[in-house]
């Protein structure tokens, strides 16, 4: 059986009133805009993948997808 690595979950969430970057417990990348915390968490999980990591970045509130108006 092969062993795989955890991965790494970066999920941008809302923290002392601004957007943050919560990863094992620990919150960074705070910004009153939403954008500019997703923007620190693809930075940090684009450095864990390089280093042959894998991971995912979760933005709370949304789903991944978005419907096509008909």
């Amino acid at each position: 059986m092969r062993d795989v690595p955890e991965r790494a979950i970066f999920t941008v969430i809302r923290h002392d009133g601004q957007w943050a970057v919560e990863h094992q417990g620990e919150y960074f990348g705070h910004s009153v805009d939403k954008e500019v915390a997703k923007a620190h968490a693809n930075k940090r999980a684009r450095a864990a993948q390089d280093a042959g990591r894998p991971c995912q970045v979760r933005v709370h509130g949304e789903q991944g997808y978005y419907g096509i108006p008909a």
